[in-house]
């Protein structure tokens, strides 16, 4: 059943943790934003949630008549365990649990009315993923890697999980792709170059494009002021912006219904 109010359900997802994932979601969100769209940002990603930190608040939410009410920072409605499971203790949960809490932060948060409500998945193609699917239609995933051999054979797994269970792929978003030497302009491939294009080519699959590997994105997801908020005629943000159109461009269609159950 779709949730009530949101129009696009889009999951963002990785084969494997490091990759910068949290980053683009936290970046795409805010600049979805910015070009006058109402978002919401769910971190899913209950074993590490680091959207608190990138989007700059720690607040508690409260719940009106058993609604939970989703945090604002930036003009994006936020959910995370962050919120509820502060600090460094870590969650140690069951899949029972995870699939407990996905369905709680799909149906009883008020995100009101939305055109995107982006959901940061943990990396891999485990319990949390596998819940999202089953809980809503989901208008489409993003996939996150790096130009890494190691990174995209994880990332490859990833696109395949969401073929198989039958959710449209909005493309793949090569991150950390190169690091422009700022001395010399000259580009420098740490790890790799052109291996997203070429596996969404080969996969059949949109290429949502390349975001540098640049040190002002890492200080602003450390800072709790995204590289974003600068805006898109800032070059460090508009690749993020780019994206955000293709996102966009991409979610015309219809939303997949959530035909896969575990058992299967």
């Amino acid at each position: 059943m779709p949730i009530d109010g949101v129009k696009n359900l889009v999951a963002i997802g990785s084969g494997k943790g490091g990759v910068g994932k949290t980053t683009v979601a936290v970046n795409l969100a805010i600049a979805l934003a910015k070009l006058g769209q109402k978002v919401g940002l769910l971190d899913a990603d209950v074993y590490g949630p680091n959207v608190p930190l990138m989007m700059g608040i720690r607040d508690t939410p409260y719940a009106v008549e058993n609604r939970i009410q989703p945090l604002e920072q930036y003009g994006v409605k936020l959910m995370s365990m962050g919120f509820l499971n502060p600090g460094d203790k870590p969650l140690i949960w069951r899949g029972p649990m995870l699939h407990s809490v996905m369905q709680q932060f799909i149906r009883q948060v008020d995100w009101g009315e939305l055109d995107y409500l982006l959901v940061d998945l943990p990396p891999g193609t485990g319990d949390v993923a596998l819940s999202l699917i089953q809980t809503a239609p989901i208008t489409g995933a993003v996939v996150v890697s790096t130009p890494s051999e190691v990174a995209l054979e994880d990332g490859r797994k990833a696109v395949l999980m969401f073929q198989q269970v039958k959710v449209d792929l909005l493309g793949i978003v090569e991150n950390m792709s190169y690091l422009v030497v700022p001395e010399t302009g000259q580009k420098v491939d740490i790890f790799g170059q052109g291996g997203g294009r070429r596996t969404a080519e080969a996969m059949d699959v949109p290429f949502l494009g390349e975001l540098p590997l640049n040190p002002q994105v890492r200080v602003g997801g450390d800072s709790g002021r995204p590289v974003a908020l600068a805006g898109e005629e800032d070059p460090h943000a508009a690749p993020f912006y780019e994206m955000a159109k293709r996102v966009m461009e991409r979610c015309g269609g219809t939303r997949t219904a959530p035909t896969f159950s575990i058992e299967d």
